[in-house]
């Protein structure tokens, strides 16, 4: 079985390939002990963005539509004046500079290489190959007992990112998950929609052994929105299917262990008795919501949230977390954001750094429903698949933020996923004539952004 794209399309090399080499990148390990700095597949997204600067150089196109062009450069608004409020100015400028390249220029420039929804789905394959070489690792590690430390055991999956980055392996999977399940609700031969199924399926295991409540809730928000938005008959088939294959994971293979069951049941005592975890992100919530009182419109700089932590939070506040195990040493590893991407830019950037961020993510949800909507009706070929892959990463990200924000390895991972949802929202999901109205020429006289209708 090959997921290859067709043979006239690989005559010419694909300008995502690059694209790709960053997804592969992420696959290498984290060394033991890291402190989050520059990675290698950061420093790929860099030179993707250089890359994609050169082809539209050379091409002499307008690269965006006024509209695109203002949903993915709104963020620019809210940091530039986040940035001015920063404790000082080389803070300001590597935290504008992060921001950028995970919100505006990675997921620009992704949207400017894909040329077609083949592209598309080649990119949409790599993510499922890097959550099942992940999920291998996460899996072995389980079984191995050389995972993160989960109560004091080290059993915990994070693949290659370690313990610093516990939601490094749980991300990736949960990315994988939502591939697969809109590549195989879409209209390809039922071979490959077969293969994507079954790749959904197995990629539960280690979405499990992670651990990740957050992870959980936000792949069965997206999973159950795939489903509606595919069609109710669909969705009673499908939801019928999975109910099935949980019970024999669970009940056959015994993959529902005591700690696992246990995590499962903590997601609703989170109230009732809260563990130290998350009494911690309630304290950081709170501490988070503060700081935006003092500085409602501009908040209170870019990185400033560590500066004023200690000053707005509880005594409750552990302030570090205890990890270790899959190959690093104890460390006491500090609690430096709120765990929450929508506070986190409220307390640092303020309403205004708010409405810009979430803003543009709004606007390029619902670009994206509306091209899925248009598919269903007017498509009869293939393109279902790709609408609702993109509006699955675009629904587990902004479901995800509730309960996470950026950092770590990973984190590029989030700007691939990001402008994978732009480009269906904003090129792959227009309808065909207005790809031929907003498309530049090429010096050879052709439409890029043509293909993409087919």
């Amino acid at each position: 079985m090959s997921f290859a794209v067709p043979a006239a399309r690989t005559r010419i090399l694909s300008p995502v390939l690059p694209v790709v080499a960053v997804v592969a990148l992420l696959g290498l390990p984290v060394a033991p002990g890291g402190d989050g700095g520059a990675t290698p597949a950061d420093a790929a997204s860099a030179l993707v963005v250089g890359f994609c600067v050169v082809r539209l150089l050379r091409q002499r196109r307008r690269p965006l539509s006024r509209t695109a062009a203002v949903i993915l450069g709104l963020p620019v608004v809210g940091l530039a004046v986040a940035a001015m409020g920063a404790a000082s100015p080389g803070t300001g400028l590597s935290g504008m500079g992060r921001y950028l390249q995970v919100f505006v220029l990675v997921p620009a420039a992704v949207v400017l290489l894909i040329r077609d929804r083949g592209d598309f789905r080649l990119l949409a394959w790599s993510l499922v190959a890097l959550a099942g070489w992940q999920g291998a690792v996460g899996v072995h590690q389980y079984v191995t007992g050389t995972g993160a430390s989960y109560q004091g055991q080290p059993i915990r999956a994070v693949g290659t990112f370690g313990p610093q980055d516990v939601m490094g392996m749980a991300s990736v999977a949960s990315f994988g998950v939502v591939c697969a399940v809109g590549l195989a609700l879409g209209r390809a031969p039922v071979r490959q929609r077969v293969a994507a199924a079954g790749c959904a399926l197995a990629l539960l295991v280690p979405l499990a052994l992670s651990f990740s409540r957050g992870a959980w809730i936000a792949t069965a928000v997206t999973c159950v929105a795939q489903l509606a938005l595919a069609g109710m008959r669909r969705a009673l088939r499908v939801g019928a299917a999975a109910v099935a294959a949980g019970v024999v994971l669970v009940g056959g293979f015994g993959v529902g262990t005591a700690l696992l069951q246990e995590r499962l049941a903590s997601i609703t005592q989170v109230t009732d008795a809260p563990d130290q975890s998350v009494t911690d992100r309630y304290t950081m919530w709170a501490a988070a919501t503060d700081m935006w009182r003092e500085q409602p419109l501009t908040g209170v700089g870019l990185k400033g949230f560590p500066e004023y932590r200690d000053a707005h939070a509880s005594l409750a506040l552990s302030a570090a977390s205890d990890t270790e195990g899959a190959g690093a040493a104890f460390r006491r590893q500090p609690l430096l954001s709120p765990h929450n991407m929508y506070l986190l830019v409220l307390s640092e950037q303020g309403l205004i750094g708010l409405l810009a961020l979430a803003g543009s993510w709004l606007a390029v949800l619902v670009c994206a429903v509306l091209g899925l909507v248009r598919a269903r009706r007017t498509d009869a070929g293939p393109g279902l698949d790709c609408a609702l892959v993109a509006c699955g990463l675009l629904v587990w990200q902004l479901t995800d933020f509730v309960y996470a924000d950026i950092g770590g390895p990973s984190t590029v991972l989030t700007a691939l996923c990001l402008g994978l949802g732009a480009w269906w929202a904003l090129i792959g999901g227009r309808p065909v004539e207005q790809h031929a109205a907003g498309a530049g020429r090429t010096r050879a006289g052709r439409r890029p952004e043509e293909a993409a209708a087919r």
